[in-house]
């Protein structure tokens, strides 16, 4: 459940303060999973680029536009929790798998969208998925403990 109270409770006066408190700032590596976990505690919104050249060029909210229309799992971002959600029901060894390779996001930018119909501002976040060659997917599995 996602808390609603959580943001104004955030240390800072911007955007890059509050975020910064939690270790979300432009250029840091972050585990998929935590950032997730973030999004529900904070009430942060957390958009994955599968495109470096959107996540580094435009806005979230052009590319929203220009995207809007086209399928939800055909557009090149996501928001991370529908990312983990349809990972985890799509394989079972999701949790075991990022436990082994963490799925590390490099956040690109940090922000706040104008007050929404609720009156409050809303932080945001986006990130830029690693390319797969740049997964370290050839490395041994752990032993399992015996």
């Amino acid at each position: 459940m996602v808390s609603t109270a959580a943001p104004k409770n955030l240390l800072g006066a911007t955007p890059e303060e509050k975020l910064g408190s939690l270790g979300i700032t432009p250029g840091a590596m972050l585990d998929v999973r935590r950032l997730g976990a973030l999004a529900n505690t904070y009430a942060v919104e957390v958009v994955l680029f599968f495109e470096e050249d959107l996540a580094r060029t435009r806005t979230l909210d052009s590319v929203r536009e220009e995207y809007g229309h086209v399928p939800e799992f055909e557009r090149p971002y996501i928001e991370v929790n529908r990312f983990l959600a349809f990972t985890r029901e799509n394989d079972p060894s999701f949790e075991a798998t990022m436990d082994a390779f963490p799925l590390n996001i490099e956040i690109v930018t940090v922000g706040e969208h104008p007050a929404g119909s609720d009156g409050k501002p809303a932080l945001f976040v986006t990130g830029l998925m690693p390319f797969l060659d740049e997964l370290d997917v050839d490395a041994p599995l752990p032993e399992p403990n015996a």
